[in-house]
């Protein structure tokens, strides 16, 4: 897929950042496909720095569209459906400076579902400026550490080697702790 994205930047230069806003706008309206093969794409196209900026706007303008969309279509269906969760509940009733702070942190958060946090803060009561402002100061963090260890992994450098071999044990280990959990059952067959 990456590939493909930096194919696509590469025929169409002109129109690449904005491609790659459009790209970052449907992944974040989808809410579960990750965008880290954007953001390396966006750095190998634009650079470290100006990939790493690509890719903040790319993330803030598709927080704001599925804000939007969401809100404008998921607001009476999603009450009785969204998780039983206290962040969900707090993030549902906030206003102002409480629901800036909590969009904030809630996007600082590296295992907080990105998609579920727009799609909570959408059909709860929060305005949509503080909802922009809050979320794009809040992705910065994650997006910038993304941005460095997509670099680092790219170039293949000491540090790039490192991040992969952390994020790999994290893989596996994620694996067996699901293993232990039974999330990976065998099915019996008929007796």
């Amino acid at each position: 897929m990456q590939d493909w994205v930096i194919g696509l930047f590469e025929n169409y230069r002109e129109a690449a950042l904005l491609l790659s806003v459009l790209l970052n706008v449907a992944i974040s309206i989808v809410g579960i496909v990750p965008s880290v093969f954007l953001t390396a794409a966006n750095i190998i196209v634009f650079g470290p720095v100006g990939g790493t900026l690509v890719s903040i706007a790319g993330e803030a303008a598709g927080a704001v569209v599925s804000f939007l969309l969401y809100r404008k279509g998921f607001k009476r269906w999603a009450d009785k459906k969204l998780p039983d969760k206290r962040w969900i509940k707090k993030l549902l009733n906030a206003r102002g400076k409480d629901a800036f702070f909590l969009i904030l942190a809630l996007r600082i958060l590296p295992f907080v579902p990105s998609g579920l946090v727009t799609f909570a803060a959408a059909i709860g009561t929060v305005g949509v400026a503080v909802f922009t402002i809050a979320s794009t100061i809040g992705k910065i963090p994650a997006l910038i550490i993304e941005a460095y260890s997509v670099y680092q992994v790219t170039e293949w450098s000491f540090q790039g080697k490192i991040i992969l071999a952390v994020f790999s044990m994290g893989i596996i280990l994620l694996c067996l702790k699901n293993r232990r959990m039974g999330f990976y059952k065998k099915k019996e067959g008929p007796k």
